[in-house]
């Protein structure tokens, strides 16, 4: 039996690899992917002679896919531990502390954002609890419209959009509760009596295991070991691809007839791959949007007095370019051993795509004067490295959860078919992950009981 994969993003490859484990040796199962090389979004570059990631470089470690599928393909040696340094905030010209205790920057407590917001914005915080509060259960709205009429737009502008803009390459009002903070809507649909209250009860609880994980030598290692695992035949640079119903199967041009398809593809490309095949389908992921963003890798002298910490967000309307630091030596102890200072800048927002026409000199210029401004010392980078993301990250926009709920019901009714990726259940690695493993169970599932 033969399947195709179209996306070779983390998503198709780790689809390939379990349909590899269910299906056996003789499946020949054919990975296509529009880019030169697999990954997606995923790419371990080389900065000063060592890899790097330029794109995504950690995971969520209190979710287990990750960890357990390294463990699955013989590389458990990789897993690497931040370590444990908190990230500043960019405001008002000035670098504070993150808060602590928020949920994706939305406080538990007005104390916590005490020197990062004025006297008047703590005391609507600490107030909140006792203003009328009014949440219809199963409602949606975007996080700015939520928080800003609670707490106060300088909440909004100083905490919270800094950490979405790190996530989703958007911002508070570009992602939608329900998708992007399930645990804040659920307690919300429970009956919180406020937005504090809701947040409190959505905190995980407090816990001294490590957040984030990350790989020694970059997700490379993964991308590596999952392509050899899963033995799938690689068809690159591919101009286009298109998907049609057959009698006994599908139609995927180039490679012809296949027994089953999994499309693990970014929204829009899965919106037009399934047109003809489910318009209903289609339409759902045709209204998910994409940010775009780039990213500038430097390598700086060991002596350049950078903050002891994980890295700097700037909050929205503050008059610089990149919208985010990662201070890659300070937060990574197996960087930090290097010979050199790393650092990431990260520039680009939903809507705002301007960084990627700025030219490779544009943007390195740009990341070293926004650094100098932060840090307040002089920035003179040995070498550097550019990485472009144009269409990079879903948007979890106010009814994302009905669209992949329509989408996800629709595409049921195609026997042979499965979808995977990014823009369903979560943007984190872990979650593209889950979703690859669920689109190969699927398959697998209708392969060998027609077998049967």
């Amino acid at each position: 039996m033969r399947i195709a994969i179209i996306g070779g993003g983390i998503s198709g490859l780790v689809a390939a690899y379990r349909l590899r484990q269910r299906l056996g040796t003789e499946a020949d199962i054919v990975v296509l992917e529009q880019r030169a090389r697999v990954g997606g979004v995923l790419h371990t570059g080389e900065l000063a002679g060592e890899p790097l990631d330029l794109g995504a470089e950690a995971f969520v470690g209190r979710r287990p896919e990750v960890i357990e599928l390294m463990t699955e393909l013989g590389i458990a040696d990789q897993l690497v531990r931040p370590a444990g340094k908190r990230p500043l905030v960019w405001a008002q010209g000035a670098a504070h502390p993150l808060p602590g205790r928020t949920l994706m920057g939305i406080p538990s407590e007005a104390e916590s954002l005490r020197g990062l917001v004025d006297d008047a914005t703590l005391a609507r915080v600490a107030a909140e609890p006792q203003r009328a509060f009014d949440w219809t259960p199963g409602a949606d709205v975007d996080v700015h419209s939520l928080v800003a009429d609670r707490f106060g737009p300088q909440v909004v502008e100083r905490s919270v959009d800094p950490l979405l803009g790190g996530v989703y390459a958007g911002t508070s009002a570009s992602i939608g509760v329900r998708a992007a903070l399930p645990t804040l809507a659920a307690a919300l649909d429970r009956g919180a009596r406020s937005l504090t209250d809701a947040v409190r009860e959505a905190l995980p609880p407090p816990s001294t295991a490590p957040v984030f994980g990350g790989l020694r030598d970059g997700y490379g290692a993964l991308l590596a070991a999952l392509t050899t695992a899963s033995a799938a035949r690689l068809v690159t640079t591919l101009a286009a691809t298109r998907v049609a119903t057959a009698p006994r199967g599908w139609v995927v041009d180039p490679i012809g007839l296949v027994d089953a398809v999994v499309l693990a593809t970014p929204a829009p490309a899965t919106a037009r791959l399934l047109h003809h095949v489910s318009p209903v389908a289609a339409a759902a992921a045709g209204e998910i949007d994409l940010s775009s963003s780039a990213l500038v890798a430097m390598a700086l002298p060991l002596a350049t007095g950078l903050p002891d910490n994980s890295g700097i967000l700037v909050a929205t309307g503050e008059p610089l370019r990149a919208k985010a630091f990662t201070l890659s030596s300070r937060k990574w102890p197996h960087l930090g051993a290097r010979e050199v200072a790393l650092v990431r800048a990260s520039f680009g927002r939903f809507g705002d795509e301007a960084p990627l026409s700025w030219s490779d000199e544009e943007l390195v210029a740009a990341a070293v004067a926004d650094l100098t401004t932060v840090t307040g010392t002089e920035i003179a980078p040995l070498q550097s490295v550019v990485q472009r993301w144009p269409g990079g990250l879903p948007q979890y926009a106010p009814g994302h959860t009905d669209r992949i709920a329509t989408l996800e019901a629709a595409v049921a009714d195609l026997d042979g078919l499965a979808v995977a990726g990014a823009y369903l259940h979560g943007v984190g690695v872990p979650a593209c992950v889950a979703s690859g493993t669920a689109a190969a169970e699927r398959i697998a599932s209708a392969l060998t009981s027609t077998v049967e």
